[in-house]
């Protein structure tokens, strides 16, 4: 079962009471908000992804709520809790969806640590992926959602997740949080993306978040072989440059890239080791998305670097 196979006054009551398990890739997180705004929004936006059972193991309680406290009714505001705890400041209440999405994140950075993580987004094609090693900034989720709407399967815009038993990167596809003018890039580029509404003066900016195809969250138990690393840099009117790069550099890139690499240490070692080894590595520089796609495309079809 799905999120949108139930009716929204179900989904709500549910949302509100006993919470809900949704099964976003290798993690179950159990939900609640009572906030209703919330919660139609999250019925539309998480239509396609799986409901978990009911005896599954949950990965993570979280909810978002309205504060306890007497300034709920001064200033409407929103509380992201995780096991009860509050990690960060409310929000205004109208920032709802995207608090629930940066805690969620910030709940797989700070636990997760038996997988490697990875700052990159990562889409799959034929079972090779590309991942986009990238710190903010550097418009690899403006490249993420413009390659899914291209014929690229997403696992994810935020974690790059390294099995450590096999190497393989595990799909995680949850929303994509385009910022400031990154939304409207998108929408000229593909008109029939489907993004959500965009949230003004929340603490990262205005943020609008692009829907995975349907595919991608069906299939988001499929892992896939890492084949290429890219790092990219998008540079208002720069010509676009593609150069491979040495693996020692790429190397480096990668494991100062990584959430946890000090965590994990020996097996993170080996893991960026054998990553970099397979993989052709480049250094990828564009500001025309058009051209950014078909760059991509072309390299990735000859099977070459």
């Amino acid at each position: 079962m799905r999120v949108g196979d139930l009716a929204l006054r179900k989904f709500k009551s549910r949302l509100a009471t006993e919470g809900l398990q949704v099964q976003f890739g290798p993690f179950v997180i159990r939900m609640r908000s009572d906030l209703a705004s919330f919660a139609s929004l999250a019925h539309q936006l998480y239509h396609h992804y799986p409901l978990a059972s009911a005896t599954a193991m949950t990965d993570f309680h979280v909810q978002i709520t309205r504060p306890r406290w007497l300034r709920r009714w001064l200033r409407p505001q929103s509380l992201f809790t995780l096991d009860g705890q509050s990690p960060f400041a409310p929000y205004a209440v109208e920032h709802a969806l995207p608090a629930l999405e940066w805690g969620i994140n910030w709940c797989i950075a700070t636990r997760a640590h038996h997988l490697l993580m990875l700052h990159a987004a990562v889409v799959e094609r034929d079972g090779q992926a590309i991942i986009f090693p990238a710190w903010p900034g550097h418009g690899k989720s403006t490249l993420c959602a413009a390659l899914i709407h291209s014929g690229w399967r997403l696992l994810s815009d935020e974690f790059g997740l390294v099995h450590p038993e096999d190497g393989k990167l595990l799909p995680i596809p949850r929303l994509i949080p385009l910022k400031n003018e990154s939304i409207d890039v998108i929408r000229r580029f593909r008109p029939g993306a489907i993004i959500g509404p965009s949230f003004f003066n929340t603490r990262k900016g205005t943020v609008a978040h692009v829907m995975p195809s349907e595919e991608s969250i069906r299939r988001g138990h499929e892992p896939a072989e890492p084949r290429w690393l890219i790092f990219p840099r998008w540079a208002a009117e720069a010509s676009l440059t593609l150069k491979p790069i040495p693996k020692s550099e790429a190397f480096l890139m990668v494991a100062t890239n990584a959430f946890n690499y000090e965590v994990l240490d020996n097996t993170a070692f080996h893991l960026v080791t054998d990553m970099v080894q397979a993989c052709d590595c480049y250094s990828f520089r564009y500001s025309n998305l058009d051209e950014a796609v078909t760059a991509l495309n072309a390299l990735t079809s000859s099977g070459h670097g």
